[in-house]
């Protein structure tokens, strides 16, 4: 079945992975993954008290070793401390997933100059300081190491109404090629994975409030009629992540039941959004933000 663990238990064994984004959505469920089959795991957001619960949580599940770690990935200086205190606590670092991001649905022309610079610097800058931190230091230790960046379709294709995360996951795709050539040579590989629609609470309440998310319902536009299970995804992030993979560098893997090539860019639809619409929607969302 599509839903169900695909590697063997001890896949991930003797690794340790860092998370950025780890202890909510899709974030926790590929770090849950990724304990059941060996790895420490370091899970970080801003929001320690989240990170902290989810930690335990994860632990309790899984009986593998997770250590939460507060950190903005748009600040250099929390980073290294992660770095650090990762290695402090498990002995080194093996891989390192960039899976923190931020995403809002606007049109273009509503967006003031601070709201597009916010997703740049969390989802571009902030994988770049992610990456550069760990490369550097594998790269210094003469260490191997294995980034893997989750990315999006629209990465590729582009999408309206959505614009600046467009943009920031192009670069962050754009990056990933070019270090895989770059680095190679030093044992690291990087790829992606480009999920399509992997509904999650958090982020797609924010996204589509209220009843947006049935009006526009991603089912329709993926030639499969369903959205993802979050194992699948758990199920290639980990495959990606382990040495089963060790000839794989710079490739983009995505995994959207062929939505992108019944329709590129993921939220083109909303073109029928009328502008009475989007005010209701910006206050929703507003709202939801400051829950």
């Amino acid at each position: 079945m599509y839903n169900e663990p695909m590697l063997r238990d001890d896949a991930l064994s003797g690794k340790t992975i860092v998370v950025t984004g780890g202890g909510t959505g899709l974030g926790r469920a590929m770090s849950t993954y990724f304990l059941k089959l060996g790895a420490n795991v370091v899970i970080t957001s801003r929001k320690l008290d989240v990170l902290t619960k989810a930690a335990s949580e994860m632990q309790s599940e899984t009986a593998g070793n997770v250590l939460p770690l507060q950190c903005d990935v748009r600040n250099p200086d929390e980073i290294e401390t992660v770095l650090k205190s990762s290695i402090e606590a498990f002995g080194g670092v093996h891989g390192l997933l960039n899976n923190a991001a931020g995403n809002f649905i606007s049109p273009t022309e509503r967006l003031s100059a601070n709201a597009f610079s916010t997703i740049i610097d969390i989802v571009l800058k902030g994988t770049a300081n992610c990456t550069m931190a760990f490369g550097k230091h594998w790269i210094k230790e003469k260490q191997a190491g294995t980034i893997l960046n989750i990315v999006t379709t629209y990465a590729f294709t582009g999408s309206g109404y959505v614009v600046p995360s467009a943009c920031a996951k192009g670069g962050v795709l754009a990056m990933t090629r070019s270090l895989a050539v770059e680095w190679g040579k030093y044992g690291i590989r990087t790829n992606a994975i480009a999920p399509g629609p992997f509904p999650t609470k958090g982020a797609w309440d924010r996204l589509l409030p209220g009843d947006m998310a049935r009006k526009f319902d991603f089912r329709n536009r993926v030639p499969l009629r369903r959205v993802g299970e979050y194992q699948e995804l758990a199920n290639l992030a980990a495959f990606m992540l382990s040495d089963f993979s060790g000839y794989i560098n710079g490739e983009v893997i995505t995994i959207d039941g062929g939505e992108w090539l019944q329709g590129a860019g993921q939220f083109n639809g909303l073109e029928a959004i009328t502008p009475e619409m989007w005010d209701m929607l910006e206050q929703m969302t507003r709202s939801a933000k400051g829950s």
